[in-house]
């Protein structure tokens, strides 16, 4: 019953975490330093990544009438808009891929340690209070998701590979920072993220089960599924927030949230850890 508990409190922080420009895996990392999971450190490694299916099946409920391409109602079949975002996301999926296939886990090996995510939390934090500034009277070029160019959609997923190399970077932040760079709106980007986040996931997800092997207890099993259900529940809520909040705020208050985390961080190690 304890590590149920402590699963409920892992997917509270995921559901958290994935969506809000944070970092989720950072957060995931540095509560087991403190909640740690009875479990293996194999299981561990794929559950932190796994626990995010349920993250991505609140996407796919919320936002199912505008990424499903397959139309009945329709003259065509196929939603032409849809199709081509799709195929815009798949673009922006390749640079993370072809990283993480050829050097995941070398990149897990160096770089997933406290140092980093604290320093990536800092860095990240600063940029996002530059460049919110920094854009403060620009209107943004990019206002709906057709809009969005394939050359942007390309540079969306080159952004999105400094969270696939520094855990603390945040993946839903470095896309968003990365498309308001490029002229996209705040929702936009928000909006591209979490459609981008569904085969970069899924795909994370997957890999990281063939790897651990489908061999679960009935307690680890138990363990995961409490975990995605409840990272499921709470992005629900956490999506429809953001995208309430950004309406009228920008995301500075994120920023200083990552610059005091990331100083803790770096405290609490140094001296106490």
């Amino acid at each position: 019953m304890i590590e149920i508990l402590k699963a409920i409190f892992f997917g509270i922080v995921e559901g958290i975490t994935e969506w809000l420009p944070v970092s989720s895996t950072g957060h995931l990392i540095l509560l087991n330093e403190f909640i740690s999971l009875n479990v293996s450190e194999e299981f561990f490694s794929m559950f932190e990544v796994v626990i995010q299916f349920g993250a991505i099946l609140a996407v796919v409920l919320l936002y199912w009438k505008k990424i499903w391409p397959f139309s009945t109602k329709e003259q065509h079949f196929i939603r032409q808009d849809t199709f081509v975002m799709w195929l815009k996301i798949a673009l922006a999926c390749v640079p993370a891929a072809v990283l993480e296939l050829g050097f995941g886990e070398k990149i897990e090996e160096l770089f997933y340690n406290y140092v980093v995510i604290a320093l990536a939390l800092i860095v990240f934090g600063v940029a996002f209070i530059f460049i919110e500034n920094r854009n403060h009277t620009r209107k943004p070029r990019i206002n709906s998701i057709a809009e969005i160019t394939w050359n942007t959609a390309f540079w969306i997923g080159m952004f999105q590979l400094l969270a696939a190399i520094f855990p603390g970077t945040s993946r839903s932040g470095a896309t968003i920072l990365g498309g308001i760079l490029l002229g996209v709106s705040r929702s936009v980007a928000a909006e591209f993220t979490f459609f981008l986040a569904i085969p970069v996931m899924l795909g994370a997800s997957l890999i990281k089960l063939l790897k651990f092997g489908f061999a679960f207890t009935s307690g680890e099993l138990a363990i995961l599924l409490v975990g995605m259900v409840t990272a499921f529940v709470v992005s629900i809520v956490v999506i429809r927030f953001l995208m309430d909040y950004i309406k009228k705020h920008d995301f500075k208050v994120f920023g200083w949230y990552r610059i005091v985390l990331g100083i803790l961080v770096l405290g609490y190690f140094t001296f106490l850890g």
